[in-house]
């Protein structure tokens, strides 16, 4: 859902050039792995010796982290991190890795929505007013502002308008 990079730009565009992502002995092991790996820990082929190129652009030592909780969306968080004076030191894996989790939970869907908030928020998004949306769900519309103050509380959203945007980037609507 978001991307963060830092790397140098003639890196990136040399790794893009080179259509390096589905190869990249990193990126297989992040969507194949959880956990934290040094680079030179990994066991994965590399033919077109990409980390090595790595180098070359002052990515001599690196960590890969990956987060996948197992839920029913399949979302995975990863980060790479790089440096070129030596290896990341077990301290600075245990706070890259807690980083990496953080931002991931960050940015997972919230699992204890019901499906009448997502109902009402959908109604809201499809224009509908309050009155409307009680009538439609044979509701009271003190029903309906609670399942969106509900909605609103767990997608940590203050409008409903804002929660609408979020269960929208979460695909919960």
């Amino acid at each position: 859902m978001e991307e963060i990079n830092n790397l140098p730009r003639e890196w990136v565009d040399h790794y893009t050039q080179n259509r390096f992502m589905l190869s990249d002995p990193v990126i297989r092991w992040v969507y194949s792995q959880t956990g934290a790996i040094r680079w030179s820990e990994i066991q994965i082929e590399d033919p077109q010796r990409i980390l090595l190129q790595a180098k070359s652009f002052g990515l001599r030592y690196g960590l890969a982290v990956s987060v996948f909780d197992n839920n029913p969306e399949g979302q995975r968080s990863f980060g790479t991190f790089a440096r070129s004076d030596r290896e990341f030191d077990d301290a600075e894996i245990r706070v890259l890795k807690a980083y990496v989790t953080r931002l991931h939970n960050e940015k997972a869907p919230p699992t204890n929505i019901t499906q009448a908030e997502l109902e009402a928020l959908s109604m809201v998004k499809d224009g509908l007013r309050l009155k409307q949306i009680a009538h439609d769900l044979g509701v009271s519309e003190g029903a309906v502002k609670q399942r969106l103050k509900n909605a609103k509380r767990k997608l940590g959203a203050q409008t409903s308008a804002q929660a609408v945007t979020r269960a929208q980037e979460f695909g919960l609507i």
